[in-house]
């Protein structure tokens, strides 16, 4: 409905679900939901390798504030951009890598979805008693554990809450999780990711969300995310020097982000129309999910009020151009809005059902660059 509805990522060569299929390669694990593991990434040998996700450490982002960082910018002549799913938001990129699936098969399909073809929203992030069964809402055996099958010993080092979690048990299970406090020092952790990795075949997976909380109440222009950036710049060269020779480092992140002003923010509810024939709005303020009975109306209503401020298609139109990958699952297709709405530039489309987005400075979730293209920084180590 809105002019030139931009193509999906290149899933299967250059996204956040090649990585652990490129580690499960190079340690000579297998048997993922596509036909063999494959290194599309070419990340260099290793006996193990740590993985570490920085939550909102877009490429752009990084990029631009390279002069203030003192060990990332000496490894970027083996970096790239990579791209994350969409949506650009955090639950589902951490399924896409956990099952190196692109959505349309895993059916992580937003911050909020229907997760049938009624009902209330399902938030991943905050996955309740009354949701559905994590691990038979997403059926599709994780990397974790597949390697883990295979003789590779897996840990993850996160923060206590996230064990067991829902979007942990449905995106990223199996292996050992070890979980830390919000005051544990970076030692630490350091110390816990060492020894997850000393001997034999290993995976460790970090995840690292200050940056991201930063970013979303500061604004990624902000001093407070720079001094966080800079900060977790440290940590990665204090861990570098911690690991063993033969440990390749690996860093990564889920998205990127973009400063929305309070001017560029639409309001579904202030906004004529836009409420009309709508059951349900789900997904964030960059990109929303509209579940319809008339989704071409809704789609034709909304493109001729959001103009040039958001691509606006139907769940056909967005499959075709591939934003959930080259097939979509029947389960995965019902959870789809019937429009969906992706904001360009610096917009958003607010609802006021989710008051706490208003408090939101930087946001994600949409298709532009700055959103989608995240890094894979590689130290191989010292050997």
């Amino acid at each position: 409905m809105s002019t030139s509805v931009p193509a999906g990522p290149a899933y299967g060569s250059g996204t956040l679900a090649e990585v652990l299929p490129a580690v499960a390669q190079r340690l000579g694990a297998g048997g993922p939901c596509r036909p063999e593991a494959a290194d599309a990434l070419g990340i260099p040998p290793a006996r193990a390798y740590v993985l570490m996700l920085v939550d909102g450490m877009g490429w752009n982002q990084l990029r631009s504030n390279l002069p203030s960082l003192a060990y990332i910018p000496q490894l970027l002549g083996e970096a790239r951009p990579i791209s994350a799913p969409v949506p650009a938001t955090t639950a589902c990129s951490l399924a896409t890598l956990g099952t190196g699936c692109a959505p349309g098969l895993h059916g992580i399909v937003g911050y909020t979805f229907r997760p049938g073809a009624s009902g209330g929203l399902l938030c991943p992030l905050d996955w309740g008693l009354s949701d559905p069964d994590p691990e038979q809402f997403q059926p599709i055996p994780t990397w974790f554990e597949r390697l883990e099958r295979d003789g590779v010993a897996v840990t993850t080092v996160s923060r206590d809450q996230f064990h067991r979690s829902g979007l942990t048990r449905a995106a990223l299970r199996g292996g050992v999780f070890r979980g830390f406090g919000r005051d544990t020092p970076m030692s630490a952790k350091i110390e816990a990711i060492r020894a997850s990795v000393a001997a034999g075949p290993a995976l460790a997976y970090v995840y690292e969300s200050d940056l991201d909380h930063a970013g979303h109440g500061r604004g990624v222009a902000s001093r407070p995310w720079l001094d966080r950036l800079v900060g977790i710049d440290a940590d990665i060269e204090s861990l570098r020097r911690a690991l063993p020779d033969d440990v390749c480092l690996l860093v990564t992140a889920d998205h990127g982000m973009v400063d929305v002003p309070a001017g560029h923010r639409i309001v579904i509810e202030d906004t004529p129309g836009l409420g009309d024939q709508v059951e349900a709005v789900g997904g964030e303020g960059r990109l929303r999910h509209l579940y319809t009975r008339e989704p071409q109306a809704v789609a034709a209503r909304w493109a001729a009020v959001m103009g040039e401020r958001a691509w606006v298609c139907t769940r056909g139109e967005a499959v075709a151009a591939g934003w959930f990958g080259p097939s979509v699952g029947a389960d995965a297709a019902v959870r789809l809005g019937d429009v969906l709405v992706a904001a360009r530039e610096d917009w958003a489309v607010m609802t006021r059902a989710r008051r706490g987005e208003f408090s939101l400075i930087g946001q994600h979730g949409s298709l532009e660059p700055d959103e989608m293209r995240v890094p894979l920084v590689v130290d191989a180590g010292w050997a």
